[in-house]
């Protein structure tokens, strides 16, 4: 079981360490094909209308590549903070889904079960139950905020 964890967790560097190398390649031609453009363009603009007019079209271009960039760097900004927000109100909904969703605590409760034995903890499980039946349904009081005295 573990050598199995183990290979898994080796093909999924190796994959990942592919996937990366790649990525860095298509940026590298990418930023490659987009200079050779820019001069393309800077020269038939430069042959054309002048210098100057060259100047202001390759600006104005990556102006609005900019403009683009930040235009979309602001939206998925904005789905990120939704997303967060939405976890947050979920893990503040269900404490005890990501209490047991995590593997230290199974981890412990293994542990725990080993050494007491599963004959002792029937009592005990039943008796947390309850208490965590009690817990859950106690409703939190809003606290009173201390921003409006004056």
């Amino acid at each position: 079981m573990l050598q199995r964890l183990v290979d898994d967790v080796k093909s999924s560097a190796g994959s990942a360490a592919r996937l990366a190398c790649l990525g860095i390649v298509m940026a590298v031609s990418f930023f490659v094909v987009v200079g050779f453009l820019t001069a393309a363009a800077f020269m038939y603009v430069l042959a054309r209308e002048g210098a100057v007019a060259a100047c202001f079209a390759g600006g104005g271009v990556f102006f609005l590549l900019a403009l683009i960039a930040a235009t979309i760097y602001s939206i998925i900004q904005q789905q990120q903070q939704r997303r967060m927000e939405a976890a947050r109100a979920q893990a503040a909904k269900s404490p005890v889904s990501t209490f047991l969703s995590d593997p230290a605590a199974i981890a412990i409760g293994l542990q725990l079960v080993r050494t007491v034995g599963l004959r002792r903890m029937i009592p005990l499980l039943a008796i947390g139950g309850v208490a965590l039946g009690l817990f859950a349904g106690q409703r939190r009081e809003p606290t009173e905020s201390t921003d409006d005295a004056e």
